[in-house]
């Protein structure tokens, strides 16, 4: 044992032992309820990452506790050689809550994207034979971290130092249809991408966009891949994202708010498409255990029956709009976008700085693409919290913009 144990603080004691693989604030997180969290030192914040789009029903939730105590005392893993009742549960309410008639189960969005790739493909080889194998994906996208994953996001930083990378994925903009329609030839099997992209700055689709989309995998006979992982489960203000804008795909991943801090991923797609994975085609040891399963069943119950979905369109519409008013009131502001409680505002100088100083006040916030502040709290959030964070960000903006002027900007 390290006799220097007792002397190290608990971050110094991570950067001791842990793989630094994270770019973390200097917090350490003890303690959480609702939409709330405190560190170690009795400091408390409002939580408007929300464990980046997971915790939709908040911190210790109840309803998950009281799944996950339940499940603990009667059944926790026997692996998927055998029927186990929870994960039937699941898999159940989500078909018949969505377009899909078959679901696999996974630790992971990364996973869960990963079998999707692999369906698209094994599928098209069934049906057409080799010449069938491309995956058309967006500029700007994430997937996950695996390799096949990584191959099929487009992030340059994310990939970078990886190489070789998985083959067959081509790279377009985002809502842009032309080079989609370019992109498309003999080879392709499928189109991949987030319906809004959310690491990539909260980035919404243009009016058409989508419909079109699916009118050329239509046309093409090429499966649609909706990677709904961070936009899914109620994050939108509805159940899925997708059906703000009247498409369904083919296959449809999730994660993240599905399992509300457990590990699990899921992969949704029609039944035509299941039969290309028949037994040994693919698996996983941990995908939906008993124990994630049962949290999975009571989160998703409770937010079909309880009222949260609404709740997130609600609130978020509240919460847009007061992002909208600062937005006027600063011209470094450049747009608000975004659906329900995945909201992104777009600044013209860098976010870091401001995550900071919300964090100093006792916020906790996100910044993607450098510049994009990213708010994505517990579906349960109030306005008043929301109040409460918007006031505290008008208060940093001002500093903010008092700086560019004397700064000559």
């Amino acid at each position: 044992m390290d006799s220097n144990r007792e002397k190290l603080t608990t971050m110094q004691r991570a950067d001791r032992y842990m793989f630094q693989t994270y770019g973390r604030f200097p917090v350490t997180l003890v303690r959480g309820e609702g939409c709330r969290v405190w560190d170690e030192n009795g400091k408390e914040y409002l939580d408007f990452v929300g464990g980046i789009a997971v915790c939709a029903l908040g911190h210790s939730s109840s309803v998950v506790t009281d799944a996950l105590q339940e499940q603990s005392r009667t059944l926790v893993h026997v692996s998927n050689l055998f029927y186990t009742k929870p994960q039937i549960d699941v898999a159940e309410l989500l078909v018949k809550n969505s377009f899909a008639d078959r679901v696999f189960f996974s630790n992971s969005g990364a996973e869960a994207n990963e079998a999707a790739i692999k369906l698209a493909r094994h599928y098209a080889r069934e049906k057409y034979g080799e010449s069938r194998f491309t995956i058309i994906s967006m500029e700007n996208s994430f997937h996950g971290r695996t390799m096949a994953t990584l191959s099929a996001t487009g992030q340059d930083k994310v990939r970078k130092g990886f190489d070789p990378l998985l083959p067959g994925f081509r790279f377009v903009p985002f809502n842009d249809l032309p080079s989609i329609q370019s992109a498309l030839d003999e080879t392709v099997c499928a189109i991949m991408m987030e319906p809004i992209q959310g690491e990539g700055g909260v980035v919404c689709p243009k009016p058409g966009y989508l419909q079109n989309v699916r009118k050329l995998c239509k046309e093409k006979d090429v499966l649609l891949i909706f990677d709904e992982v961070q936009v899914g489960m109620g994050r939108t203000g509805k159940l899925f994202a997708h059906e703000h804008f009247g498409v369904t795909p083919h296959i449809m991943t999730l994660a993240k708010a599905l399992g509300n801090g457990l590990p699990v991923g899921a992969m949704l797609a029609t039944e035509e498409l299941s039969k290309a994975f028949g037994p040994g085609t693919h698996a996983s040891t941990f995908g939906g255990t008993p124990l994630v399963t049962a949290v999975c069943k009571a989160v998703l119950e409770s937010l079909l029956a309880d009222g949260w979905i609404e709740h997130c369109r609600n609130v978020g519409a509240y919460f847009k709009s007061r992002l909208e008013a600062l937005r006027e009131k600063y011209s470094f502001v450049r747009e608000v976008r975004g659906y329900g409680l995945i909201l992104g505002m777009e600044l013209d100088l860098p976010g870091g700085p401001v995550v900071n100083a919300c964090m100093d006040k006792g916020f906790l916030i996100n910044c993607t693409q450098e510049r994009v502040l990213r708010f994505i709290p517990p579906l349960i959030v109030q306005e008043q919290e929301v109040d409460q964070l918007v006031d505290t960000l008008d208060e940093i903006l001002k500093e903010c913009g008092s700086r560019n002027v004397e700064g000559g900007r």
